[in-house]
């Protein structure tokens, strides 16, 4: 992470911008470095290596959100062919848990960056809108591993769902409506109550694992 001398400065610029403790950035430089192989950098082939995500059926999300731009903070859309230390670090920031001294202000900003990123794992055209068909998408992906469930009952329910997110962000719809799909304002509605704080988290202690998300 640098040379002995520029460590501590680093380590609270850090901080600072990702809410980690040095403790935890600490481990997670480990783990990046396990999974670059010492390299600077880690390409999406580095994540083949990671056990917990190999039958998650969402795989190819996660690991597609590590490389999206706008989950980097940056101002291009678009795919990073590689991410350094930092940019790992600002992924892993939206996993962090909550943190009991957090204010309203603080919790909400908190609430809303890791929906944003949610957000951005359906919105896989970057267009802004999850659509019917992305929202199909990513229910077909998370029930695939159901043997029993056949392709058009996964629709259905995705159909349902997005029939729900309708009524809830624009109300009674005409039949001759169409509903473009989902904002991130619907976004933010249709997750009124429920409790991402604790659902999106990152475990640290665990070595073979990056992260949990459900």
């Amino acid at each position: 992470m640098g040379s002995a001398h520029s460590v501590p400065a680093e380590m609270r610029a850090l901080a600072d911008r990702t809410g980690f403790t040095s403790e935890q950035i600490e481990h997670l430089h480990r783990r990046f470095r396990q999974l670059s192989r010492d390299q600077l950098t880690i390409r999406k082939e580095n994540f083949d290596s990671i056990p917990d995500l190999e039958f998650n059926p969402i795989r190819a999300k996660i690991v597609h959100a590590f490389f999206d731009k706008r989950n980097l903070r940056q101002e291009s859309s678009g795919l990073a062919d590689e991410i350094n230390f930092e940019d790992f670090l600002t992924i892993m920031s939206y996993f962090r848990p909550i943190e009991m001294n957090m204010d309203e202000e603080q919790l909400d900003r908190f609430r809303k960056e890791k929906l944003k990123f949610l957000f951005h794992m359906y919105d896989s055209d970057h267009d802004g809108k999850i659509t019917l068909q992305e929202y199909r998408n990513v229910v077909e992906e998370l029930l695939s591993g159901n043997p029993h469930l056949e392709k058009e009952s996964a629709r259905s329910i995705a159909d349902g769902a997005m029939m729900e997110a309708a009524s809830i962000c624009v109300g009674q719809m005409g039949p001759d409506q169409v509903y473009e799909g989902i904002t991130f304002e619907d976004f933010l509605k249709m997750w009124q109550g429920i409790d991402i704080e604790t659902k999106m988290h990152v475990r640290f202690l665990n070595m073979e694992t990056i992260a949990h998300c459900y």
